[in-house]
Parts: structure tokens; C-alpha cells; sequence
């Protein structure tokens, strides 16, 4: 099957080749057809393809290969490197502005009581190397180490989700009025009790009811603790 030419329109639903040549040759004005085709040859960017051959560049593709031209007009960046980047933000970290992407300080937290918008899948979709882990808590290898060690966090595969952001930040925090992880584990067994209780619902499935089970959880939760702290 033959490819279309340079320039040829594309389908309606994604922009052409042509187009997208355009759209970044305001910003980039020596980047060419053959170019963009190498970029894609080199895995940097995947657009879709029609039955007949053609070309669809999503809005995430064109904001993915301005993010490839930037890093080498700006930083000189290899494609090796910069294919690296590309990884890592696709794990769920965000770009800087110079050098590799990094994961955010923390995760949002939402004040006040837990409703179910805090136990969505934001904070799963992002996996963190260790050592991403490790600059993004600010904590050091030994504690990340021993918090490991007594499964406060736990990698899945080799990343760790961005959940394990938190939990290294609080205990750095808790460790700071002499509660080492060891002390923590009880925190981990009521975790598990609570998720085993919600499955009983739910199955062991996420389910809509997941995250508002998971809500009221750690709403009672923390109104026991609070009830029984010295008035």
C-alpha cells in the first residue's frame, strides 16, 4: 500500500501530516516533513493510522513532538535522552523546565473530610522509579528502606505509585517525634482490614462504590481517633 505524499490532508478526526508541519513551524521554522517522519520511526511519537494509510496526529502527539523539538533546540538533548523524558512522563511525572521530568512534591490533598474524589486513580496512574520516589518524598535511602521492610510501601513491579509519595512524607514527619516505621505497622493492618471490609461489598474489583466506601472508611476513622484523644 502506498503512503500519502507530503502534505496530502488527512482524515477529519486528527490532523495531517501537513498540517501538523504547519502548527509547529511557527515555533520551529527548520523542521520538515521527514523530520516529523523520523521522529515517528524513532518512537518519539505513534500517531494513528487510517485504513488507507494516513496519518493522525492527536493534540497529545503535537504536544509531544514540540516537547522533542524544544528539548533539542533549547537543551541539546540526544533523542536517546529525550526518548527518556518522554517515558518518564508518560509514568504520570511532569516536565521541568530544564532537565529530566519530575515528580510532583506531593499529591493534592483535599482539607476538611475525605469525600470520594480522593480515592480516585490519579494517584495510581503515576509510577515513580525509586529513586523518583525517594527525591519526590524527600526522604533518605535508609527510611525508604525500612519502610519497605515493614510494608508501609510496597513497589509494583518496579515502580511505585504516587500513594507512596505520602506515606514517605508522613512518616518522615511522624519519625521526627520518634515513631519509627516499625511503630506504623498497625496503621498498614487497619489499612488492610478496612480494604478487606470494602471488597466485602464490592468485590475485589474497583467499583463506583469503591471510593465512596473508602471515603466513609477513613471518615469514621478518623472520628474515633478524634473521640478518644484526651479532651
Amino acid at each position: 500500500m502506498a503512503r500519502p505524499e507530503a502534505g496530502t490532508e488527512g482524515p477529519a478526526d486528527g490532523r495531517g501530516i501537513g498540517e501538523v508541519l504547519q502548527l509547529l513551524q511557527a515555533e520551529f521554522a527548520d523542521v520538515t516533513i521527514s523530520k516529523i517522519r523520523f521522529l515517528e520511526a524513532e518512537g518519539l511519537v505513534t500517531p494513528a493510522r487510517t485504513a488507507s494509510g494516513y496519518r493522525k496526529f492527536s493534540a497529545a502527539d503535537v504536544e509531544r513532538l514540540r516537547y522533542v523539538l524544544t528539548a533539542q533546540r533549547d537543551q541539546y538533548l540526544p533523542l536517546k535522552v529525550i526518548k527518556e523524558h518522554l517515558g518518564a512522563i508518560d509514568r504520570g511525572l511532569r516536565p521541568a523546565a530544564a532537565g529530566p521530568p519530575v515528580a510532583p512534591a506531593s499529591l493534592p490533598q483535599t482539607p476538611g473530610q475525605p469525600v470520594a474524589d480522593d480515592f480516585g486513580a490519579a494517584s495510581t496512574e503515576l509510577r515513580l522509579t525509586r529513586e523518583e520516589l525517594r527525591t519526590a518524598a524527600g526522604v533518605s535511602a535508609e527510611l525508604l528502606g525500612e519502610l519497605e521492610s515493614h510494608g508501609l510501601v510496597v513497589a509494583s513491579g518496579n515502580h511505585y505509585s504516587g500513594d507512596a509519595i505520602v506515606i514517605a512524607q508522613v512518616a518522615a514527619e511522624l519519625a521526627g517525634y520518634g515513631l519509627e516505621p516499625r511503630h506504623l505497622r498497625a496503621f498498614r493492618t487497619a489499612a488492610d482490614r478496612e480494604v478487606g471490609l470494602i471488597e466485602q461489598v464490592t468485590g475485589p474489583r474497583r467499583t463506583d462504590q469503591t471510593a465512596e466506601l473508602a471515603a466513609l472508611t477513613v471518615r469514621l476513622h478518623t472520628a474515633l481517633v478524634r473521640s478518644r484523644l484526651p479532651r
